[in-house]
């Protein structure tokens, strides 16, 4: 096909990558992907709350997405189609690992392992940290005070995990994004630390004053009430939880020539998956190893006209 202008309208892309936005749990609220706003959507500026993953490899999309016929006459003709059931899959492999794609890979709670108390019992996500660190006034999303005494404790390059006490709730616990639902305090052993141990508030330091720690990127969730932070020494998933997260994704395979595609998901859940990693030969024996994604889609009600929506493929000749 080519335009009035004679150019031929083919997109031609090197790669894809991938941006995901948590969706509001309480309210149910996807993030919208508006292309008459966002067409020319920064790839490595993404505007909040989309967080871009980087890169992916083995991107693929399928429907099966059910389509009946309806027959009339004397012969059965076909008089008209329905759809039926809608289903849509969407997987790719994460060339980075993060604590944000292998929650994704993984599907259920996401958990931070803090640092430990010494004398702690030995338990597979960690078990009893070292006292959490208050957050002091005067902090921000990208700049947290703590003081000159809890400042010696961190050094460029830690992890730490930023969020409030746990206080007995139910419901959805972790700042800016859903990391589990507490049905029951007893179920968590009304552990003060817990939120911090699913919260997607994590940074990492990239400079240390006197009496703060500078991040190399701002919180997802910014500094909530009465914030303390703990160190992360690693990042754990499990296979198995009764927890779902959801996410909006973006996916838009970068133009070279003749303009940009994006595939926009307003609600994936992860799906069953045969493989959560896998191995990319560099040279053998050495792999690269990716984190491997599988997501259904939900249906979304398109606000212009009422429709249940599963995925909307975007084309903008000109970016």
């Amino acid at each position: 096909m080519r335009s009035a202008s004679g150019t031929r309208q083919q997109p031609v892309s090197r790669r894809v990558r991938a941006y995901f936005a948590a969706v509001e749990r309480a309210s149910d609220k996807p993030v919208i992907f508006d292309p008459a706003k966002q067409g020319a959507f920064p790839l490595d500026a993404p505007p909040s709350p989309w967080m871009g993953l980087g890169e992916i490899a083995n991107f693929k999309r399928s429907s099966g997405t059910q389509v009946g016929e309806m027959r009339a006459g004397a012969r059965g003709a076909v008089a008209g189609q329905y759809r039926g059931n809608l289903d849509a899959k969407v997987e790719c492999d994460f060339l980075e690992w993060g604590k944000l794609q292998m929650a994704l890979a993984g599907g259920s709670q996401h958990m931070n392992v803090l640092a430990e108390d010494p004398n702690a019992e030995a338990r597979a996500t960690g078990g009893r940290p070292l006292a959490a660190v208050a957050v002091l006034a005067g902090s921000s999303a990208g700049e947290l005070v703590v003081g000159s005494d809890a400042a010696a404790k961190f050094a460029a390059g830690d992890w730490f995990a930023v969020d409030a006490d746990y206080k007995q709730q139910t419901g959805y616990v972790g700042t800016g994004i859903a990391g589990a639902y507490v049905k029951d305090p007893a179920d968590v052993g009304r552990d003060i630390n817990y939120v911090r141990r699913v919260t997607f508030n994590v940074a990492r330091v990239a400079q240390t004053t006197a009496s703060s720690l500078l991040l190399e990127q701002s919180l997802w969730g910014g500094v909530p009430e009465g914030a303390a932070i703990q160190k992360v020494v690693a990042f754990t998933d499990r296979e198995g939880g009764s927890f779902f997260q959801e996410w909006s994704a973006l996916f838009v395979m970068e133009e070279e020539s003749g303009g940009r595609v994006c595939f926009h998901y307003p609600r994936l859940m992860a799906a069953a998956a045969v493989e959560r990693e896998r191995a990319m030969t560099i040279a053998t024996p050495m792999s690269a190893v990716a984190l491997h994604g599988v997501f259904t889609a939900l249906p979304h009600v398109d606000e212009n006209d009422g429709e249940a929506v599963l995925c909307y493929r975007n084309y903008f000749p000109f970016v």
